[in-house]
């Protein structure tokens, strides 16, 4: 897609700048709105903006305050111009883009890798596998598509989420980040476009990033989805594939209702597009309530490719994952897959499905340990850092945190000094926004998290005073 190609509509735009209309002046409420939008990632940069008079007309203002409004974001490094050919977002200094792995530091209170510790019963759960172990110890120790009582477990687990599922549609993987990178070589080949949300996990990118694909975002907010500017993004981009966390979404810990998942394959099917749906975080709800249907379940074609893991829900060591799609594309799957391994550890997929046949157990044992820290995580920051914003996700492992200033990636580096290491939202962005933005994980104690809270918080006031060099490192 050509820089401007994507567009928004001055209505879209109007309702997307929204309450911001209360400010004054005028023209400086709409060009820090439109800023905003961009700098979260809502808006995508090389989005062509409405004409002046469309915008005017939509928001109700004069022509020369949407003019005004255009300046300032010229001036400010928003928007570029060019005669004849319109007007389109950009970053005042999107930078390299370049990251280094950073991995769990036991000398800081990690918020940055959300993992929570074993669940009760898997070592019981790994002694009866051992037990197991001696009855396929006289094999070759291959399992290419997964072992079939894993496969029945995880499809009896759809069948009860409420979609229809036979064994022959799960291929099992070495974790949700296996599937999706497997994923990405199936469904897209260099220089095809993948929509994704932004902010989004990381490494998805990263595959993505690797295999040539184009990136293309639409913004998701901590409340959820604007459905009417996700479906305008695959009829414009009209996208190979797509990447979406509909689950208790990472970072923002959005969730998706059934209608929206609906109108989500429907629009994909308008397009043409594939979709990969990750599901890592799907059974960890917190808050009571019904939860809905799988995405695959509004599927009607076989575009819907489902990514499941035991990580999050387990024990992240515990390295199965899989990928639910029609038997055809299981074999084409496999074929991808050998270039690189051959099978998932047997004893690790015995663990795996001992641990699938008491899931609601342990489903509400996580759900139980998992309120008291998101509480207690949520209690500490309002009573220590009032000023951050955020929205109380219904389940997942991470609050999503909004700043008042643009300084997660200096506030990252000063909060390391004091023992305590959060992710930065430019982390989970395509294009070095979300700097107003923290993701913390609430997978640690509840007494740890108080502690982490209070060390948050005297790096935050030290950041407004000082900030740190900026430097961008990933996490799980």
């Amino acid at each position: 897609m050509a820089i401007g190609e994507r567009r928004i509509n001055g209505r879209l735009l109007a309702r997307l700048i929204g309450a911001h209309m209360d400010e004054r002046p005028y023209y400086l409420a709409i060009g820090r709105a439109i800023s905003g939008l961009v700098l979260d990632g809502r808006i995508p940069t090389h989005t062509r903006l409405p004409a002046e008079r469309d915008l005017a007309s939509a928001l109700k203002v004069s022509r020369n305050t949407v003019t005004a409004a255009y300046t300032w974001l010229r001036e400010n490094g928003y928007l570029d111009s060019r005669q004849g050919a319109g007007s389109w977002t950009v970053l005042p200094d999107a930078g390299s883009g370049s990251t280094v792995l950073s991995m769990p530091n036991a000398e800081h209170i990690d918020l940055g890798v959300a993992a929570p510790p074993a669940i009760e019963g898997l070592q019981d759960a790994a002694r009866l596998a051992v037990d197991q172990f001696a009855a396929h110890a006289g094999g070759l120790g291959y399992a290419p598509y997964g072992l079939p009582e894993l496969r029945h477990a995880v499809a009896r687990r759809y069948v009860e989420r409420g979609l229809a599922t036979d064994p022959e549609q799960i291929f099992v993987t070495n974790g949700a980040q296996h599937a999706i990178a497997l994923l990405m070589d199936l469904l897209l080949d260099p220089g095809d476009s993948l929509l994704v949300e932004s902010p989004t996990y990381h490494h998805a990118l990263d595959s993505a990033r690797r295999r040539g694909a184009r990136i293309r975002t639409v913004g998701v907010a901590p409340d959820g989805w604007d459905m009417e500017y996700l479906v305008d993004a695959f009829r414009q981009t009209k996208p190979r594939a797509s990447y979406l966390i509909p689950d208790f979404h990472n970072p923002t810990g959005a969730l998706m209702d059934d209608d929206e998942r609906a109108a989500v394959v429907a629009a994909a099917r308008r397009a043409g597009t594939s979709l990969i749906v990750d599901e890592s975080v799907a059974e960890l709800a917190i808050d009571s309530g019904d939860q809905p249907a799988p995405v695959a379940a509004h599927d009607f074609d076989g575009r819907v490719f489902t990514v499941g893991s035991v990580a999050k829900l387990f024990w992240g060591g515990l390295r199965i994952g899989w990928i639910r799609t029609t038997p055809p594309m299981v074999s084409r799957l496999m074929a991808i897959r050998q270039r690189v391994d051959m099978s998932s550890p047997i004893l690790d997929q015995l663990i795996a499905t001992r641990l699938l046949s008491d899931i609601m157990r342990i489903r509400a044992e996580r759900s139980r340990q998992l309120r008291r820290s998101r509480d207690t995580l949520t209690a500490a920051l309002r009573e220590r850092i009032p000023e951050w914003r955020f929205s109380t996700p219904g389940g997942g492992l991470v609050l999503w945190v909004g700043l008042p200033r643009p300084v997660a990636t200096a506030l990252s580096e000063n909060a390391a000094r004091h023992g305590v290491h959060p992710a930065p939202g430019p982390v989970f962005g395509a294009e070095g926004t979300l700097e107003h933005y923290l993701r913390l994980s609430y997978t640690r104690p509840p007494e740890v998290l108080a502690d982490a809270v209070d060390r948050l918080a005297d790096a935050y006031a030290e950041t407004l005073i000082r900030p740190a060099p900026l430097r961008h490192d990933l996490y799980v």
